[in-house]
């Protein structure tokens, strides 16, 4: 298929630049993809969150509507002290909420598995200078698509393990007896040693094993040693964009939640009935994960996928095939 008008000349047929990329060629390449594919990247991240924070916010409403929030029980009383009463259904309705918001956040990461998906095909698509629609980019993945599961899980169990030695560390620390400045020390070492361990495996491990699992016949570990070797002798560039990435897309969240935060608690204050309250926090709550994972998801699945283009330009001439994919070159 030629490339669609538009894009670029010959060595830019699509949206990246074919030449080894720099971090404005990477910011700009993966905004304009997301402009000129919005479907297949916010609207797909988008369907997602909001599938998955309705669930909670339904859960919530039903529970508004069958269970008092306020209800004591008598059974909870501390007779003794009639002043200190923490009831059932006060915990209840403390805790609720936020393990209902804290599913659908599970549930929301693991579709946004399959958005990062997505994405990657419609960044690979625009170098070439293709448009991709939302079924296109769902159809894409077909036949990849447990195997992304799998790769999510293993990585998952890779950084459980991680964290669960760190934590093994600090509970053998605090029941070995020692004195609080043991204690401390024990936690301040193993986070210096810890931190730059999960950096270098985010990089080195995960961070680029989604690309070649979506676009390469590779499986699941094939998938991250192609993430190793990608990301050898370029690890400092590699993390540099990523946490960049991270930390603009952090603050992008909190401005985008900010306002609905406030907006959500003037109006759960000034709602006197508490099951229409919590109703509120957690429906604005929700609306701002949606909102954040509209432009977080879509934008650093395309910086992610950007960077893998651009190491196998810089290392396997992949700027080659992608100008003859673009018809720009005899194959």
């Amino acid at each position: 298929m030629p490339p669609a008008p538009g894009w670029g000349a010959a060595h830019k047929p699509g949206a990246v630049p074919l030449r080894p990329l720099g971090l404005g060629d990477i910011y700009g390449a993966a905004f304009k993809i997301i402009r000129v594919n919005p479907s297949a990247t916010v609207g797909s991240a988008v369907l997602v969150a909001a599938v998955s924070m309705l669930l909670p916010v339904l859960a919530t409403a039903a529970l508004a509507l069958f269970t008092d929030f306020t209800l004591l029980d008598p059974a909870t009383i501390d007779t003794a002290n009639p002043d200190n009463v923490t009831t059932n259904a006060e915990i209840f309705a403390a805790l609720t909420p936020l393990m209902l918001l804290s599913v659908g956040s599970l549930l929301s990461a693991f579709g946004l598995i399959f958005v990062t998906g997505m994405v990657t095909h419609v960044t690979a698509a625009a170098a070439v200078g293709r448009r991709v629609g939302l079924g296109e980019a769902w159809a894409a993945t077909h036949g990849r698509r447990w195997r992304l599961v799998g790769l999510s899980l293993t990585l998952a169990l890779m950084w459980s393990l991680v964290i669960g030695i760190y934590l093994l560390m600090v509970t053998a620390a605090l029941l070995g007896g020692g004195d609080v400045g043991t204690v401390v020390a024990v936690v301040l070492i193993g986070l210096l040693v810890s931190v730059p361990v999960w950096f270098f495996l985010w990089i080195r491990v995960s961070y680029l094993a989604v690309p070649p699992l979506m676009l390469e016949r590779v499986g699941v570990f094939g998938a991250i040693g192609r993430g190793w070797q990608l990301t050898r002798r370029q690890f400092w560039r590699t993390f540099g964009i990523a946490l960049l990435t991270v930390l603009v897309t952090g603050i992008a969240s909190n401005v985008l939640g900010f306002p609905l935060g406030l907006i959500g608690g003037a109006i759960s204050a000034a709602v006197p009935d508490p099951q229409t309250a919590v109703l509120v926090s957690v429906a604005v709550q929700a609306l701002a994960s949606v909102l954040s994972s509209a432009f977080t998801a879509p934008f650093t699945s395309a910086v992610t996928c950007l960077q893998y283009v651009d190491q196998r330009i810089r290392k396997e001439a992949y700027d080659m095939e992608l100008l003859a994919q673009a018809g720009v070159l005899a194959r």
